[in-house]
């Protein structure tokens, strides 16, 4: 066993890389997850040759984790998908959390225990808890059964956060010197859920992409700490990996919305703000369309731009997409996906959706790329995506998203946009885009009015 562990552990680890390395483009990504997947199943199967005791605790874990986590995953909507991410998410985080937990317990406090061992395990500790809780507060906003606006205490917000993150941490500190009651452990798990729950509840939903990645950052490096306590290389390496890639992607999807993490994690922009004026009394001009006109407006364009939001995931409307798209292409029209790096609810949402309708990789453009497009673009049909197509962003200082980064459809020569009403986007801010001179709305639930735009393409 000595011999056998540490190889298939090497081979473990190796696959999680090439796995992760399979994850850059749709084409590749399914491989990717499976060749990982396989790097677990070994990891799992060397750390269980390690194991002396407890076998039948063992298997009803993992019974009990495969009869709730393989039909939830395979029976999940695309529309649920945010969702599951961030509970899947929790989840890692609180198994940390009680990891830490157990350890206090197997060592009698951390009685004759190594100090690394102690700062690892009270850093899981802390870690794992906020990671648990703040990812059940975002699973309740992404499934609505939360507000989707900020819920805060305004200024008293932060140093509340901060001193019961202080507290967590003296708590944590005296449950390490070694035979202190269990209390104090409870006591650091307690504060840290509470921290948890404070830090996610003021973000606005605008923000919730960011913040799913952060908490899955925190889980990888809590899980990470819990591997050293435990002198796990399997949960260090997998800790450090999902801790870096998490820590990566949650940086760059900051800079491209043009904020800064510890901005977001203090109250995320959403719910709050309006468009300036709307309530001044001042009528405001919205220009309906039919699904026939909207046909005739692609169908006699040279380029036209789909812009997909969570509206489309909504309504499931990308292979309905995907068939308006193949059908103006066989009239010479050419189709671009325009991709923003925050649109819908978690990372990488509108890709994967429209991976899934079978859209070419090619077409699918991001932010930086398609943005010159546009004012050479004789129509953009955006599908739902509010608030990052929200020109307030690049033209209102006093607009609670200015400065962020959005796709400049306005520029385009026409601009249909696919909503069910005129209410606003996840970050509660009205949209000036719906107003403007060359934006026609075509109301409706998604997949229906892009199903008649189809039909009405086929009798032209």
């Amino acid at each position: 066993m000595a011999v056998i562990v540490p190889i298939l552990y090497i081979i473990a680890f190796g696959l999680f890389i090439y796995g992760l390395s399979g994850l850059t483009g749709p084409r590749t990504a399914v491989r990717g997850n499976l060749i990982a997947a396989v790097g677990m199943g070994l990891a799992v199967v060397a750390t269980l040759l390690l194991v002396q005791t407890n076998w039948i605790l063992i298997i009803v874990g993992l019974v009990v984790g495969t009869v709730l986590g393989v039909p939830a995953a395979r029976n999940v909507k695309m529309t649920q998908m945010p969702q599951m991410v961030a509970l899947f998410n929790g989840v890692g985080g609180g198994a940390v959390a009680l990891i830490a937990w157990a350890e206090f317990r197997a060592t009698d406090g951390f009685v004759d225990t190594a100090l690394y061992v102690v700062i690892a395990s009270m850093f899981a500790a802390i870690v794992g808890s906020i990671s648990f809780w703040g990812s059940l507060i975002a699973f309740g906003k992404l499934q609505e059964m939360l507000p989707g606006r900020p819920i805060g205490l305004g200024r008293a917000q932060q140093p509340i956060n901060m001193g019961l993150l202080a507290l967590a941490v003296v708590a944590a500190v005296v449950a390490g010197l070694g035979g202190a009651g269990e209390i104090w452990v409870i006591a650091v798990l307690v504060l840290a859920a509470v921290v948890g729950v404070l830090v996610v509840l003021p973000i606005g939903g605008a923000d919730m992409p960011v913040v799913i990645s952060l908490l899955n950052a925190m889980t990888g490096l809590s899980a990470a700490a819990a591997g050293l306590a435990l002198d796990n290389t399997a949960m260090i390496v997998a800790g450090m990996i999902v801790g870096a890639s998490g820590s990566i992607l949650t940086n760059q999807m900051a800079v491209a919305m043009n904020r800064t993490i510890p901005a977001i994690v203090a109250g995320g922009f959403g719910g709050t703000a309006s468009l300036p004026g709307a309530d001044d009394g001042v009528e405001r001009t919205v220009r309906s369309t039919s699904e026939s006109d909207a046909a005739i407006q692609m169908a006699y364009a040279s380029q036209v731009i789909v812009v997909p939001g969570y509206g489309m995931a909504v309504a499931q409307a990308q292979h309905a997409v995907k068939d308006m798209a193949k059908l103006l292409e066989s009239k010479g029209v050419e189709v671009k996906y325009a991709i923003h790096p925050v649109a819908g609810r978690m990372p990488g949402h509108m890709n994967v959706l429209l991976a899934e309708a079978d859209v070419p990789y090619d077409a699918l453009k991001e932010m930086d790329d398609i943005n010159g497009e546009f004012s050479r673009t004789d129509v953009t049909l955006v599908i739902g995506a509010n608030d990052v197509t929200n020109p307030a962003a690049r033209n209102d200082p006093s607009s609670a998203i200015y400065g962020m980064p959005i796709l400049n459809v306005d520029e385009s020569r026409n601009v249909i946009v696919l909503k069910r009403s005129m209410g606003s986007g996840f970050a509660g801010i009205d949209n000036p885009l719906f107003y403007g001179q060359n934006t026609s709305m075509l109301f409706g639930d998604a997949k229906k009015s892009v199903a008649g735009v189809t039909e009405g393409l086929k009798a032209l």
